[in-house]
């Protein structure tokens, strides 16, 4: 999540993207997000199990943000907001 685009990153993990999401937009989740007014969902990675998840939410983390950026560039050059391709899906 961001706040626009090369802005504040935001990487986590959740069983329920959409809900999660939402929240985030919303401003019901405290801490990091809505601090830094993180609302735009421009990647995401879907995981068969909750431990791939969060092993791999651990490895973006310890990434440099300039492997975030190319994460994102690569699967959304546009920076464009994906929530509702996730919400109605």
């Amino acid at each position: 999540m961001t706040n626009k685009r090369n802005g504040t990153l935001y990487t986590g993990v959740t069983s329920k993207l959409p809900q999660r999401v939402w929240q985030h937009r919303e401003g019901i989740a405290d801490g990091f997000t809505k601090r830094y007014g993180c609302k735009m969902l421009v990647w995401f990675e879907m995981h068969e199990t909750m431990e791939a998840a969060i092993l791999r939410e651990k490895q973006i983390k310890a990434g440099s943000r300039k492997k975030k950026l190319a994460l994102i560039e690569a699967f959304n050059p546009q920076w464009r907001d994906l929530y509702e391709d996730i919400a109605h899906g």
